[in-house]
């Protein structure tokens, strides 16, 4: 019998939103993008993609801010403290949990950057890891 994915707690700032999610995120990524820039006030936001279905509200459903077209990417964000909770992408099919909001840690860490096209000018990567242009194929 396959074995179930353990489940993470995550939370805003302030605490008035909590999700839950499974430690089976699909991939892991430093985003660059002036979005992600500007949302976190730091040079890149790390990332984790999973499946929607995989994650869920578990408090704080009422207090949430929608950043964008609901109906298409968007992010969700506590309207108490501002905090991006997730982001809604890929055709809605997957949720984007910037990984500084993970109480737990995950199984997964960060394999790559993304957007580096688009990175802030004074900040230099120093790691290994392969960097792309924007979100890679496949």
């Amino acid at each position: 019998m396959p074995e179930t994915p353990s489940l993470l707690a995550g939370k805003c700032m302030c605490g008035a939103v909590e999700y839950a999610v499974e430690d089976a995120f699909e991939y892991a990524m430093n985003c660059h993008c002036s979005k992600c820039r500007r949302t976190t006030g730091s040079a890149f936001k790390p990332i984790a993609g999973i499946r929607r279905e995989r994650f869920q509200l578990v408090k704080g459903a009422e207090a949430i801010l929608i950043y964008g077209n609901p109906d298409e990417t968007h992010d969700v964000h506590c309207g108490t403290c501002g905090s991006v909770v997730y982001s809604v992408v890929r055709e809605g099919a997957y949720a984007h949990v910037p990984m500084g909001t993970l109480v737990d840690a995950p199984a997964i860490r960060p394999t790559a950057h993304i957007f580096v096209g688009s990175k802030a000018p004074w900040y230099e990567i120093t790691d290994d890891l392969p960097q792309y242009r924007e979100f890679p194929e496949g």
